[in-house]
């Protein structure tokens, strides 16, 4: 059993999360507000920014991962995972650390929080002692992750009780008479100016380029790095300058310049997807087949206006933003550090459109707790309490999170609540970055990069149309009208085209076909170059031959002559149309038709490589390929299971999807 020192100390509690879209911060954040409640000294830090060599120094430690793409962890979680994996670690290595997993995913993938209940597995071995079994949060589940997250966590604080007794004089905090936990202080603070900046911080500020995307990007550049360094000091910086957390960008973008932006699906089908052709200029940038294009999308100034008026904001005045003083602080918080001496000095306007995403995503469980503070109208603040209560998470799930309801609609409910700027800032979610696969090849479209965007449009629950804030953006954009730029980073991404001689099997239906485009393309400029390419199978799908064939111009060129998809090489294409006919068909029957010609090109040492949507085709293209290889081979279902796993296992059958 712990003990808690002397009289009033707090036991420390590092709180460490990997996240990819902000949930898992999210939710480490309220583990560390609960945790001062409970008398404990929360530390909340990102995986990427902890030293996993200090870890048998801590007494207690809350892990909080997601599962990214087909059982990825997040990007800010990579390093720190391989430093547990070192075989040089003993069986006693963590005998000193209490821990807890909650991890966070969706059922609807195949590798369910994989993530959360490895880490789990990999402590359990280096000797730590798990306080309550790992919790698990399903996105699927009808009320959100939070259904799995609030029973966990109260049984977690009183498991804890335990192992850390209460020190004398000191007792947990309780809900006032309504039900709710009293406010804990806001964890910025705003320094409010005239309606201009100091002269002094005005002179300090960057050269200013002529292109007016650059002067933009420095200026929510700021914004972002004050805002940031305010939550985290000195993280930013490391942070900042590479792509290893998995949501925010690096600090320094290629402006690409906008060439083409064309609907290829015909007018009258109910999706709109678009071929974006962008010129990379003078920057010397260098992608891969198989590479990630990144970018922040711009919101809709009607939007921000709309958010600025109706939270009385002035957007023309100038702020700092600063750490305040809170019960829960960042590791580098807790660092004895001297803080940088400028403040940066910017618009408010500028970190609404920077960082706060006001009108395209929900806001969590936390900006409605906090709003029932500030509600006037009695009938407000009532619903409000009730939707913070564990009582009240269903309901709130159908009002919100199914419906999509964004910040800006949520505040238009509830009109009698007046927020503080403070209190804006840390509990609207941030406006996130977007990738998008890369479809060109570099050697066949030197400096350029192009994409293949679905116009994201859905009807919610309630019949309410929505659309996606980024895809709607990028369809927006016109380069007839005039020269357009857009900030975009380059990371790798879960796809890589192997060394030409090994054989490939893709399969991409809908815009699932990008990366492939990009292989597909490679292979070709390396073959008009002389060098020899190995063939290629293709599996297509897509809705109708006539509304939605997706580069069909192209896959028909590509499989003549000798190029890498013909006959007359090994290589072929199939498409499956699959509102063509009464019966629907898709890519997975196309495989099992295809069956020998698949198993022929897989013992000739073939990768498998599958894009597209995350909903049921990678498990649907799985099957067809199991039933492949046991009916052509006659081999037993675990011998094809086996066979399958050692293939991705090996790299050779590798799945990217998205939601």
């Amino acid at each position: 059993m712990r003990g808690s020192g002397e009289m009033g100390e707090r036991q420390k509690m590092l709180v460490l999360y990997a996240t990819q879209t902000g949930n898992a911060q999210d939710v480490a954040e309220r583990v560390g507000r609960e945790a001062a409640r409970h008398h404990f000294k929360p530390v909340v830090e990102s995986m990427h920014l902890y030293d996993a060599n200090e870890l048998p120094q801590e007494s207690v430690v809350v892990f909080v991962v997601s599962t990214t793409g087909q059982g990825e962890p997040p990007q800010s979680m990579r390093a720190f995972w391989r430093s547990l994996l070192r075989k040089s670690l003993g069986h006693r290595w963590l005998e000193s650390t209490l821990f807890a997993v909650f991890g966070l995913g969706d059922s609807g993938y195949q590798k369910y929080n994989v993530t959360g209940k490895k880490l789990d597995r990999r402590l359990l071995d280096l000797g730590g002692q798990a306080v309550v079994p790992r919790g698990l949060g399903d996105d699927q589940h009808p009320s959100g992750f939070e259904a799995g997250l609030d029973p966990w966590l109260a049984e977690l604080w009183v498991a804890l009780r335990q192992h850390v007794p209460l020190s004398a004089g000191l007792e947990d905090r309780r809900p006032d008479e309504t039900g709710i936990l009293i406010l804990d202080p806001p964890k910025y603070r705003v320094t409010y100016y005239d309606s201009r900046a100091p002269e002094s911080n005005l002179a300090a500020m960057p050269e200013r380029s002529k292109t007016d995307i650059v002067e933009r990007w420095v200026e929510h550049g700021r914004a972002r790095a004050m805002v940031d360094s305010a939550g985290n000091p000195f993280g930013n910086a490391r942070e900042h300058n590479s792509n290893s957390t998995g949501y925010g960008p690096p600090s320094m973008p290629v402006f690409a310049k906008l060439l083409t932006n064309s609907r290829i699906t015909s007018e009258d089908h109910d999706q709109d997807v678009r071929h974006i052709e962008l010129e990379l200029g003078s920057s010397g940038t260098r992608y891969v087949p198989g590479d990630i294009l990144t970018l922040l999308p711009c919101q809709n100034q009607a939007s921000i206006d709309k958010f600025v008026s109706r939270c009385g904001l002035d957007g023309d005045t100038f702020v700092t933003v600063e750490a305040a003083n809170s019960d829960v602080c960042t590791l580098t918080q807790a660092v004895d550090v001297e803080f940088m001496s400028e403040k940066t000095v910017v618009s408010l306007r500028t970190i609404v459109e920077a960082l706060m995403d006001v009108d395209s995503a929900s806001p969590r469980r936390y900006f409605f707790e906090v709003m029932s503070h500030f509600a006037e109208a009695e009938h407000e603040k009532e619903r409000l309490q009730y939707f913070s209560t564990p009582e009240g998470r269903d309901d709130l799930y159908r009002y919100n999170q199914r419906e999509r309801r964004t910040v800006l609609e949520v505040l238009e409910d509830f009109p009698s609540v007046q927020l503080p700027f403070e209190w804006l800032l840390q509990t609207v979610p941030r406006l996130q970055q977007r990738s998008f696969s890369i479809s060109s090849s570099p050697l066949a479209h030197p400096n350029e990069a192009h994409l293949t965007v679905a116009v994201v449009e859905w009807m919610t629950p309630f019949k309410r149309k929505r659309r996606g804030l980024c895809s709607s953006w990028l369809a927006s954009l016109d380069p007839k009208q005039g020269k357009v730029f857009l900030p975009v980073w380059f990371t790798k991404g879960a796809i890589s085209l192997p060394s030409p001689s090994v054989p490939l099997i893709l399969v991409g239906p809908g815009t699932g076909c990008a990366p492939f485009r990009s292989f597909i393309q490679e292979r070709i400029a390396l073959s008009n170059k002389g060098e020899a390419v190995a063939p290629v199978l293709f599996f297509f799908g897509c809705r109708y031959k006539s509304k939605d064939f997706l580069y069909g111009a192209d896959w028909s060129a590509w499989s003549k002559g000798q190029n890498v998809l013909s006959v007359e090489v090994g290589g072929d294409f199939f498409v499956a149309f699959s509102r063509d006919q009464l019966e629907k068909i898709y890519v997975q029957h196309k495989i099992t038709e295809q069956g020998k010609k698949v198993l022929q090109m897989m013992q000739s040492g073939a990768a498998i490589y599958v894009a597209g949507s995350a909903d049921k085709m990678p498990a649907d293209v799985l099957s067809a390929f199991e039933s492949v290889i046991a009916k052509e081979t006659g081999w037993p279902q675990d011998s094809v299971s086996k066979f399958l796993r050692d293939l991705e296992r090996k790299g050779r059958y590798v799945v990217e999807a998205w939601s």
